[in-house]
């Protein structure tokens, strides 16, 4: 695609990249018909192809609109299009510039700023967040349904194990998950710690940055980024072995550190080791557990009948496709056919909140392919799915890793 970068633009960071990935773009279309939002409002300017015309008037200093900014808005960057686009547009980085840019030159309306200035300040703090959740799920059956659907039920996470080992990699320790769904980080510990791997959470890390890098805060996301890393490098340094991830969106987010700080000259080799050592439990976890399948340690069941939905910052956004069910299988899961199982459950991030007509739609979508199969439990990868999901089904919705490690502790109470 022909592209003529503005004058005021032309040779900054910004304009460079998003000359090079609109002039890979050729309006080919097949991205339109995967398009989640395209496919709910049918507007061409609401599916990948006219959201990059969009950002390509822009960049070239045609003046946005507030209808661009809704447009753009509108996106759940699930990234699907990068995955059906043949020229490999890289669009999830586009929209990135093209939010920002537009952003910077039109002004949203008082309650749009004010409620994303409260999701990206209180999401982020885990000492404002988990009290806050404390109390949302202590009085959760005196909330409105629409808050009730933003906080999931308590479950207690159960036993944390102390022992130390050798092996040792180093885990996240994010915002909303430890205080919305603190099960899913104590089965992480569980299943390492029966492996004879330590998870090591050094103090000082936090939230990914995603929360802030999607609300239009790029040097907030930035630092964000910076203090993970120089929470993580001591641990680095001394030799852990990898970055685990258990929030597929965490996960994508650590992932594009490098791209994210590449004109740092600081912080950029930091970054891109940190990238080097990052990986998803889908990643990671298979050839671990092949061992204890090898020697008896783990047996599989053949009892249960499960639905996986993978998250688009999975299978879109890390490329990884298709680990989680194989493990699943080999684990002795019956899996339930999942009809469209690429296209978005409608959370996204902090979009629920803020496109919550368009969420309900996508979710109500999701549910019916999930449910087809009659599981009688629905796994995913995302804490932003499993609570979007389980607000709209009475079948349980759990982190795939949860059923991993009930299936270990089923077989092995004494290390449970």
């Amino acid at each position: 695609m022909e592209t003529h970068v503005a004058g005021w633009l032309e040779g900054t960071p910004d304009g460079t990249e998003a000359e090079a990935i609109l002039r890979k773009c050729v309006h080919c279309g097949f991205c339109t018909a995967t398009c989640p939002t395209y496919q709910l409002l049918g507007d061409e300017l609401d599916g990948p192809r006219g959201r990059i015309y969009l950002i390509k008037s822009v960049v070239e200093g045609e003046t946005p609109s507030a209808s661009t900014l809704t447009h753009l808005d509108r996106c759940l960057t699930c990234r699907n299009c990068e995955s059906t686009c043949p020229s490999g547009v890289d669009y999830g980085h586009l929209v990135d510039i093209g939010r920002k840019l537009t952003e910077q030159q039109v002004e949203r309306p008082v309650g749009q700023r004010l409620l994303r200035g409260v999701l990206r300040e209180t999401l982020t703090r885990r000492w404002l967040f988990d009290p806050a959740m404390r109390v949302g799920q202590a009085l959760r059956p005196l909330l409105p349904a629409a808050l009730q659907a933003k906080v999931p039920e308590r479950r207690e996470p159960g036993s944390r194990p102390a022992r130390v080992h050798a092996r040792k990699v180093i885990l996240l320790d994010g915002c909303v998950q430890p205080a919305m769904i603190p099960a899913i980080d104590a089965a992480t510990d569980r299943v390492l710690d029966r492996l004879g791997v330590q998870a090591l959470r050094p103090e000082g890390s936090g939230c990914c940055g995603a929360i802030r890098h999607h609300l239009s805060d790029p040097s907030g996301a930035q630092a964000d980024a910076r203090r993970n890393i120089a929470a993580w490098w001591p641990l680095v340094e001394a030799g852990a072995e990898a970055i685990l991830m258990n929030a597929s969106g965490c996960g994508a987010m650590v992932k594009d550190y490098a791209h994210l700080l590449a004109h740092d000259p600081d912080w950029a080799p930091r970054a891109r080791r940190i990238v080097e050592l990052t990986r998803d439990l889908a990643e990671w976890l298979p050839a671990e557990l092949s061992s204890a399948l090898a020697d008896g340690r783990l047996r599989p069941r053949t009892t249960q009948r499960v639905a996986f939905h993978p998250p688009c910052t999975l299978q879109h956004g890390q490329k990884i496709r298709g680990a989680v069910e194989r493990l699943l299988t080999t684990l002795g899961a019956s899996l339930a056919p999942v009809a469209d199982s690429h296209l978005c459950c409608g959370s996204a991030g902090t979009y629920s909140v803020l496109q919550p007509e368009l969420s309900m739609q996508l979710r109500e979508r999701k549910l019916s392919s999930l449910s087809a199969g009659t599981p009688e439990l629905i796994l995913s990868a995302n804490i932003g799915c499993i609570t979007h999901l389980q607000a709209g089904t009475g079948t349980p919705v759990r982190h795939w890793i949860e059923w991993v490690d009930g299936l270990m502790a089923g077989q092995d109470p004494a290390t449970a």
